[in-house]
C-alpha cells in the first residue's frame, strides 16, 4: 500500500553494484529500511545526493508490516539546506546530531513529538545566524525528554552529588564511580535547568573545557540509561572544530 510521509535521513549503506539500503526517520512508520535500486546507475532518476545524512525528504512509499525492507516510488528534498553544507560548524553539528540519534532511536513505530523536534531542529540549525558553539548539547539535552531519560533535577545543598546511573540528585556519593563531585553536580543542574522541554532551551555561557566536560557526561549519562548505546566519535571532530 502506498503511503506519503516526511522523512530524515540516518544512514545509507551500499547493498550492489547500482542499489542502496537507506534507513530513514519516518513521520509515520519510525525508523525503516528502504531498498533503492539501481540509485547508482546513470540512469537513476533518484540521485544518491539526496540520501545524505539527516537531508530532509517528503516520500511516497511502500509499506508492508513485519517487513524489514521496504521500498520508495517517488523521493523529493523537502528543504534544500542553504548554510549547513558550507559551513563547517554547522556541518559537524549535523554530523554529531546524526550519530547521536542513529545510536539513540530504536523506534520501528511513529512518534510524532520525536519526529517534529528533529525535523525542526534541522531547519533551526540551517536557519540560525547566531553562533552554534552550544547548539549540539542543548540537542543532546533536549533530546532526553523525547527519550524519556531526562534526570530528576533536584539538586540541593542536601543532594549536592549527581548519580548518573539513577539519574537524580542525592545527599552523599554513592558506591559506585558513575556520580559526579559537587562542584561539577552545580554546573550538571544549570545545564539541565536550562533545558526544560517546555521552554525555550537558553544554555548558559561556557568556556570550552566546561562545555566538553559537560558533553562528555551527558554522552556517558545516555550509555548508562540506553540498552545498546555505543560511544560515539563525532563529537571529537566536533570539539577540535569548535576550539
Amino acid at each position: 500500500m502506498l503511503h506519503s510521509t516526511k522523512g530524515i535521513v540516518f544512514h545509507s549503506l551500499k547493498y550492489s553494484e547500482t542499489s542502496v539500503i537507506v534507513k530513514i526517520y519516518t513521520e509515520l512508520f519510525g525508523i525503516q529500511s528502504y531498498l533503492i535500486k539501481g540509485i547508482r546507475s546513470s540512469r537513476s532518476k533518484i540521485k544518491p545526493a539526496l540520501f545524505q545524512s539527516m537531508t530532509l525528504l517528503d516520500l511516497v512509499v511502500y509499506h508492508k508490516e513485519k517487513q524489514s525492507l521496504q521500498s520508495v516510488r517517488e523521493v523529493r528534498l523537502a528543504h534544500p539546506y542553504k548554510t549547513i553544507l558550507f559551513d563547517i560548524r554547522k556541518t559537524s553539528v549535523t554530523l554529531f546530531i546524526n550519530e547521536l540519534v542513529h545510536k539513540a532511536i530504536r523506534e520501528e513505530e511513529p512518534n510524532p513529538d520525536l519526529f517534529a523536534f528533529l525535523w525542526q531542529t534541522c531547519l533551526q540549525l540551517d536557519e540560525t545566524e547566531e553562533s552554534v558553539s552550544l547548539f549540539h548539547i542543548h540537542f543532546a539535552l533536549r533530546l532526553m525528554h523525547y527519550l524519556g531519560i531526562f534526570p530528576q533535577n533536584n539538586h540541593s545543598n542536601a543532594f549536592p552529588f549527581f548519580n548518573m546511573r539513577e539519574g537524580h540528585f542525592q545527599a552523599s556519593a554513592p558506591n559506585h564511580p558513575h556520580y559526579l563531585d559537587p562542584a561539577n553536580s552545580f554546573l550538571m543542574s544549570e545545564w539541565l535547568k536550562s533545558c526544560d522541554r517546555d521552554e525555550a532551551c537558553v544554555v548558559p555561557a561556557a568556556s570550552i573545557a566546561a562545555r566538553s566536560q559537560a558533553l562528555e557526561t551527558i554522552l556517558l549519562y545516555y550509555q548508562l540509561h540506553l540498552p545498546g548505546f555505543r560511544g560515539i566519535q563525532s563529537h571529537h571532530i566536533l570539539h577540535d572544530v569548535m576550539a
